[in-house]
């Protein structure tokens, strides 16, 4: 009686184990190649603070600059996300069509601004990399190749003549040393061919560490929040001034790839959400 109880337990020990495994396979299932979306949130604020309010919102700059902003606009593209094995998935990689937004400050619903990506393959993702502008890749093929964004950024006001291309970040408002009273406007952007015309590329790529695992499956739609600080505009690693000089600048003129430069360093991954 005792030997066959033994073996009843060691049955339905055993097969509760293959099951587990089995579960445990098809959850870890190298061939599955079913896909979900992913969401990545844009928060734009100053010292890590969200939720920007154009021609309200005013920060001081570490030379003691007074400045706010009525315009704030930059272009992300080229977003790959990358899995815990260092392996990486390129979304729309140089295909502005599709794979290039516009973070507009003005269509932040409550600070945030959204991007929704969807057909990302099953993954546990450790880490984002995304451009702040678009790709000489991209640019350079043609009008023809990314006809749909182009004409997206016009709308947005983010371009220029087809010859001179995007506007990568644009940044109007108003400063002051004692009250942010006097327009400025900084565009930055590349001017057409890079290499052709001998001027600086300002398409900047960064990557982000995730402090949580974005988990993508058909059953979760993880949300990365990215919180961008534009305190590093004039307050980053290069402390700048805006003048007389420098305050109405489109381009890359040294000023605005030292203003590129700054904002490059940004953006940072505030959490992630897996739902």
């Amino acid at each position: 009686m005792k030997t066959y109880k033994f073996l009843s337990l060691l049955f339905i020990a055993f097969s509760l184990f293959t099951l587990s495994s089995c579960q445990n396979s098809d959850d870890d299932d190298p061939q599955d190649t079913s896909t979900g979306n992913l969401q990545i949130k844009f928060e734009n604020g100053f010292n890590n603070l969200g939720d920007i309010v154009l021609n309200q919102t005013v920060q001081t700059s570490a030379a003691g600059q007074k400045h706010s902003f009525s315009a704030l606009k930059y272009v992300i593209s080229n977003i790959s996300l990358i899995d815990e094995s260092g392996k990486e998935f390129k979304y729309n990689e140089n295909n502005p069509d599709k794979g290039a937004f516009i973070i507009d400050q003005a269509d932040a619903v409550a600070g945030i601004v959204y991007i929704n990506l969807n057909g990302i393959p099953k993954n546990n993702y450790k880490k984002v990399k995304f451009g702040l502008g678009i790709s000489q890749n991209a640019y350079l093929l043609g009008q023809d190749g990314q006809a749909e964004f182009w004409t997206r950024a016009k709308q947005k006001g983010m371009s220029w003549s087809w010859a001179a291309g995007y506007v990568f970040v644009k940044l109007e408002g108003k400063y002051g040393n004692t009250a942010a009273d006097t327009e400025f406007m900084n565009h930055t952007g590349n001017m057409g061919n890079v290499t052709a015309n001998n001027t600086p590329d300002l398409y900047r790529e960064i990557t982000l560490n995730l402090p949580t695992t974005a988990r993508v499956s058909s059953q979760i739609k993880p949300s990365i929040h990215i919180l961008a600080d534009l305190n590093q505009f004039l307050s980053g690693s290069k402390t700048l001034s805006l003048t007389t000089e420098n305050n109405m600048m489109m381009g890359s003129s040294q000023h605005l790839v030292d203003v590129t430069n700054n904002l490059t360093a940004m953006f940072k991954v505030d959490h992630v959400h897996n739902d």
